[in-house]
């Protein structure tokens, strides 16, 4: 049984191997054709393009016609952008949206964001430096304490000498309260079990 299983695996990696080689293969190969089709590409007109390929103007496309053919591979970039702006235009369901689409804005800040704009922010410190340099400024408007006078310092401390100063002690000192003492309550009486025999 463990000869068996060891067997199946190799011949399954075996076979996965050979499938990885092939496809990579092919993958080269387009490569190739598509570097060759792009150099050919480069030197036709855009009529010649459409000729080759087999497709028509996209300009004279309505709604209704297939723009499908556009969205192969073979068909460049530009050509293909054409077709989908024709398309876009052709169809007022693709053309007018109804503001309901969810996410049809553009929320990227492209549009906002200005040519060599600065930024306090820093990755892995935050705005550290911009709250350091407000700090500093902060610290720079603040009056520098001034120093009290002796005359202040005194009346301060005659002010601070009368109110810890202790109330004056009467004449008299008042009577002191008659204390009373509440008597507890008598413990109550122990009862006895009582038990009668008959004669």
């Amino acid at each position: 049984m463990p000869a068996t299983s060891f067997w199946s695996r190799r011949k399954a990696a075996v076979q996965a191997e050979a499938a990885a080689e092939a496809q990579a293969a092919q993958l080269a190969a387009q490569a190739a054709q598509a570097k060759a089709l792009d150099d050919t590409q480069a030197e036709m007109t855009e009529a010649e393009l459409l000729e080759s390929l087999g497709l028509p103007d996209p300009d004279s496309l309505t709604k209704g016609d297939d723009f499908s053919a556009f969205m192969a591979r073979a068909v460049p970039e530009h050509l293909r952008r054409r077709a989908l702006r024709k398309l876009w235009v052709s169809n007022p369901v693709l053309a007018n949206l109804d503001g309901l689409v969810d996410h049809g804005e553009d929320y990227t800040d492209a549009a906002t964001v200005m040519p060599d704009m600065k930024t306090a922010y820093q990755v892995g410190q935050g705005m550290l430096q911009h709250v350091l340099a407000l700090a500093e400024q902060a610290e720079a408007a603040q009056e520098p304490p001034t120093r009290p006078e002796p005359a202040d310092i005194a009346s301060e401390a005659e002010e601070v000498t009368a109110e810890a100063a202790p109330d004056p002690i009467p004449d008299q000192a008042p009577e002191p309260m008659a204390e009373t003492v509440e008597q507890p309550d008598p413990p109550p009486a122990r009862r006895h079990m009582r038990f009668e025999f008959a004669s």
